[in-house]
C-alpha cells in the first residue's frame, strides 16, 4: 500500500482553485491510497457559535465548505483532534463533527462521548483497509470526551492522552518545600479540604506547594509521563483495529516541550510512539508544534514526530471573542482584529507567520509490504506563502529553498535516517 500525509491545516478561508503550484502538490498527494491531513480549525458559520473561555492559542474557525477544497487536494482521511477542537465551545464542536460526517472524509479522534472519540475509523481502498486512530496530548481539560454510563450520557470531546508532570526532588529539597509551604500557608486551604475527604492523602515521600506535587527521588528532575488509563485505551483501540484493518495509522497531536528547542522530541513522545507501534500500529503521523521534528523508523514502521504545517492562515482571522482581545489588553468593541494581531505579533515581527521554520514542511509518501513494513520513503519539501498576496498567504507549494531538508536530515540522523535530494526536488530517505 501507499500512503501520503500532511501536518496541520490551520485553514480559515476558502482555497483558490488551481493556484500556482497546486497541481504539483495535489499530484504528489494523490499517489497514496490513504491520504491524511490534520484539520486544525473549527467549522461553523460566522457568529453562530459562542466562543469558549479558552482556545488553542488563536480562536480558529472557518466555513464548512473548506472541506471540499481539501478534498480537491485528494485527501480522504482526517482528524479534528487537536488543541483547537473546542475554540467555539460545544456549538462549534457539534457543527465541526456534523460537517465531517457529511463530507465523506474518514475521520477519528472526536465524538459525542469518549468511546466514540477513541474508536478507529476505517478507509477501504483497492489496496487494502486502513484504520485511523487519533490521539492528542495537548489540550485544556474540559476538551476531554466523557465516558458513557447506563444513566448518564457521555460528554462530547476529544480522545485525549493526558500527560502527567512528575517533579522529582532530593530529600533536602523535599524538606525545604514542606517547610516553605507551611511557613507561607500556601497549602492551608488544600489541607482543610483534604481533611474533609476531597483530596487524596499524600504519601510520606510526597509534598505539595499549592497545585504542584513533588516526589522524593535520587536526583532533581522533571518527567512527563503518559496517563496509564489513557494509554491502555489507545492500545485497546489498536488491538481492535488490527482485527478490522490491514494497516493501522495513528494521528498524534502534541505540543509539549521537554528539551531546549521545539524541534527536540520530548522523551515521553518517543516512548508513546514506540509503545503504540509495539501494540500493533504501523505508522505514527505527528503534528502540533508547527515545525519539522525528526523522522524515525522503528521496527520498520515510520514515526513522523512532526510534519510541520500544511496550511497556516493565522492572519486570516475575521472575528474574535472578547477573551482574545482581553488577553492583549484590548477592547473587542473598539479595536479591530487587525489591531489585535498586530499587537500580538509586535507589529508582525514575531509568531508562527513570521518565522520561516514555522512555514516549512514535508509531505511523506511511503510504501509498505503485505506485513505493513515500510519499504520506501520519499518526501516532498513544502513552503508556505509569506509576505505575498493575501489569497496565497499560508498556502503550500513545493519548496524552492531546500535548506529545510538539511535541517530535517540533521535532526533525523541520530534516529538512523539519512536523506538524499533527487533531481526532481524530492527527497529519498534511507534507514
Amino acid at each position: 500500500m501507499k500512503f501520503t500525509a500532511t501536518g496541520d491545516a490551520i485553514i480559515q478561508r476558502r482555497i483558490p482553485e488551481d493556484f500556482a503550484g497546486y497541481a504539483e502538490l495535489r499530484d504528489f498527494i494523490m499517489q497514496g491510497d490513504a491520504r491524511f491531513f490534520n484539520l486544525e480549525t473549527t467549522l461553523n458559520r460566522k457568529g453562530e457559535c459562542h466562543a469558549s473561555q479558552f482556545s488553542g492559542g488563536t480562536y480558529i474557525r472557518t466555513e464548512p465548505e473548506v472541506l471540499c477544497d481539501l478534498k480537491r487536494f485528494g485527501f480522504n482521511m482526517t482528524t479534528a483532534n487537536n488543541n483547537h477542537a473546542l475554540d467555539f465551545s460545544y456549538g462549534g464542536f457539534d457543527s465541526t463533527l456534523a460537517a465531517l460526517n457529511a463530507s465523506g472524509l474518514v475521520h477519528a479522534g472526536i465524538g459525542n462521548n469518549l468511546a466514540e472519540a477513541a474508536a478507529p475509523a476505517y478507509l477501504d481502498t483497492a489496496s487494502g483497509r486502513v484504520a485511523l486512530i487519533a490521539v492528542n496530548t495537548t489540550f485544556n481539560a474540559p476538551m476531554m470526551a466523557g465516558k458513557q454510563t447506563e444513566r448518564i450520557p457521555g460528554r462530547p470531546g476529544i480522545n485525549g492522552l493526558r500527560i502527567e508532570e512528575k517533579l522529582i526532588v532530593t530529600r533536602e529539597e523535599l524538606d525545604f518545600i514542606r517547610e516553605l509551604s507551611h511557613r507561607m500557608g500556601v497549602n492551608a486551604s488544600r489541607e482543610i479540604i483534604r481533611r474533609e475527604g476531597y483530596y487524596p492523602e499524600l504519601a510520606e515521600d510526597e509534598a505539595e506547594f499549592g497545585a504542584l506535587k513533588f516526589t522524593l527521588g535520587e536526583k532533581s528532575e522533571r518527567r512527563l509521563v503518559p496517563n496509564a488509563e489513557d494509554m491502555a485505551r489507545v492500545e485497546r483501540a489498536i488491538h481492535e483495529a488490527r482485527f478490522g484493518a490491514d494497516y493501522v495509522m495513528i494521528s498524534l497531536h502534541s505540543h509539549q516541550i521537554d528539551g531546549r528547542t521545539k524541534e527536540d522530541v520530548p522523551r515521553f513522545l518517543g516512548e508513546i510512539a514506540h509503545r503504540l507501534i509495539d501494540a500493533g500500529a504501523d505508522a505514527i503521523v505527528g503534528h502540533g508544534p508547527h515545525l519539522l521534528r525528526p523522522i524515525e523508523v522503528y521496527r520498520q514502521k515510520p514515526i513522523f514526530y512532526s510534519l510541520g504545517d500544511f496550511i497556516c492562515e493565522l492572519y486570516s482571522v475575521e472575528i474574535a471573542p472578547a477573551e482574545f482581545f482581553d488577553k492583549q489588553g484590548m477592547d473587542a468593541n473598539r479595536d479591530t482584529v487587525h489591531d489585535l494581531l498586530k499587537k500580538r505579533s509586535a507589529s508582525f515581527t514575531r509568531g508562527l507567520m513570521e518565522d520561516r521554520k514555522m512555514m516549512e514542511a514535508v509531505v511523506p509518501l511511503w510504501e509498505t509490504d503485505d506485513e505493513g513494513n515500510m519499504t520506501s520513503l520519499r518526501l516532498l519539501p513544502v513552503e508556505l506563502g509569506m509576505k505575498c498576496k493575501k489569497s496565497l498567504e499560508g498556502l503550500p507549494t513545493k519548496a524552492k529553498n531546500l535548506d529545510l531538508v538539511k535541517r530535517l536530515a540533521d535532526m533525523s540522523a541520530p534516529y538512523g535516517v539519512s536523506m538524499q535530494v533527487e533531481a526532481d526536488g524530492t527527497v529519498t530517505c534511507s534507514w
